[in-house]
């Protein structure tokens, strides 16, 4: 019998985990989908969002990526985070996060007294959280300026794949 619970529960996060995943870099497709936004703000100022699920770190990767192709396509050299957002939690990949806490008290009432300690496991069975970061990007021409905030729009176009 405990081999089928424990079949039951691996089978269960193994489908959960498959319900959604990122998906493959490409613009969003419809409200509340997965993948890139921009907005215009100012002639070479805009503000590009990545939708996704799971861990925040491949969204923020996407959201650079489609400034960098924003700034090539808008014929310009490098580009300047001047501000980013993150909404999603770092252990949002989800699946199996097992963890143990334990607990202790003490009572009395009248003459009778009582103590307990307690051990519990418990399971997140949940699946990938929905993860979006959002940069405002200020695009540039000629020498990268020296900041740690400026990326060049090729290096990030050859790092990070698609």
């Amino acid at each position: 019998m405990k081999r089928f619970v424990i079949l039951g529960v691996v089978g269960s996060v193994l489908a959960l985990s498959a319900c959604a995943s990122l998906a493959p870099y490409g613009a969003q497709q419809g409200r509340g989908g997965q993948g890139f936004s921009e907005q215009r703000i100012e002639s070479n100022r805009y503000r590009v969002t990545y939708n996704g699920v799971g861990a925040p770190g491949p969204v923020a990767d996407y959201a650079l990526l489609r400034a960098a192709d924003l700034t090539t396509q808008e014929g310009y050299d490098w580009f300047e985070v001047v501000q980013a957002w993150t909404d999603g939690r770092p252990g949002g990949a989800g699946g199996l996060r097992p963890s143990v806490s334990i607990g202790g008290g003490s009572s009395r009432y009248g003459g009778y007294s009582a103590s307990g300690v307690g051990v519990g496991v418990g399971l997140n069975l949940s699946g990938p959280q929905p993860t979006s970061t959002t940069l405002e990007v200020v695009l540039g021409r000629g020498a990268k300026p020296d900041r740690p905030s400026v990326y060049d729009a090729r290096s990030i176009q050859a790092s990070i794949p698609r």
